[in-house]
């Protein structure tokens, strides 16, 4: 069933790879113009090259989501090039390190929280103007499984997807009568680099993911993707301010 976002322009931040990748080419697979955003320039152009050979439009900008002006540069530029802003994918992040409450670093804490939370406020700061002139339009936050209960050792990735997720509920809430939806996912373990990457150095960890993960499984990007485009098209129209678990059963236990 292709074409559910025909007509529309949409931007998905953290593209050059995984998640924001797979979305980015479910986007344009489905009809939508997308722009394409990263830290990481050739792996951002490679998400465009990969959407454009496909037969699909899209363009790439490189911009830090923890810069104000940046941010808003990005929003403008979807309009600039395509004329409106119709559905956003705030996607990028970052882990930051594994340490307990009292051991984590303000550094390492500042960055975190820089990227994660602060960076998908700026995103819906900027975007929802846009799309209050395009007379409406839905987002997407990247929350996590960590954005729902909470985990050892991680206490600062927590924190900020755990602000992700009332972030997204109250945007949803100030912007309902606005005609701007606004949801989040919470992924589990996805097969992603970052993943493999963990995975290479501990290889125990896989079997330990997998009982965590009742579904028996590492989910995929293209998994999280579809869940994505689902609350972005129209199909999802009487849904906002939800955090959806896309998580093989991991928080439902």
């Amino acid at each position: 069933m292709q074409g559910r976002l025909e007509g529309k322009v949409a931007l998905v931040t953290g593209a050059g790879m995984g998640i924001g990748r797979a979305t980015a080419q479910a986007f344009a697979r489905e009809g939508a113009k997308v722009v394409v955003s990263d830290m990481l320039v050739a792996e951002g152009e490679e998400t465009v090259s990969m959407i454009e050979k496909a037969g699909g439009e899209a363009v790439f900008r490189k911009v830090d989501v923890a810069n104000a002006s940046e941010v808003e540069g990005l929003a403008h530029s979807a309009v600039e090039v395509y004329g409106r802003l119709d559905c956003a994918y705030n996607n990028a992040g970052i882990v930051g390190t594994n340490d307990l409450i009292t051991e984590i670093s303000e550094e390492n804490w500042e960055k975190v929280v820089n990227v994660n939370l602060k960076g998908v406020w700026l995103c819906m700061k900027y975007e929802i103007p846009q799309m209050v002139k395009s007379g409406g339009g839905s987002i997407v936050n990247t929350s996590s499984n960590a954005g729902l209960v909470g985990m050892e050792n991680r206490s600062v990735y927590v924190a900020s997807k755990h602000g992700v997720a009332g972030l997204t509920k109250v945007a949803a809430l100030e912007f309902a009568k606005a005609n701007i939806r606004v949801n989040a996912v919470c992924p589990g373990a996805i097969r992603t680099a970052l993943i493999e990457d963990v995975l290479s150095r501990d290889p125990k960890r896989e079997a330990w993911l997998l009982d965590k993960h009742p579904i028996g499984r590492i989910g995929t990007s293209t998994e999280v993707a579809e869940a994505v485009l689902w609350l972005c098209s129209d199909a999802s129209s009487f849904v906002t301010g939800v955090t959806m678990a896309v998580d093989g059963g991991y928080t439902a236990q």
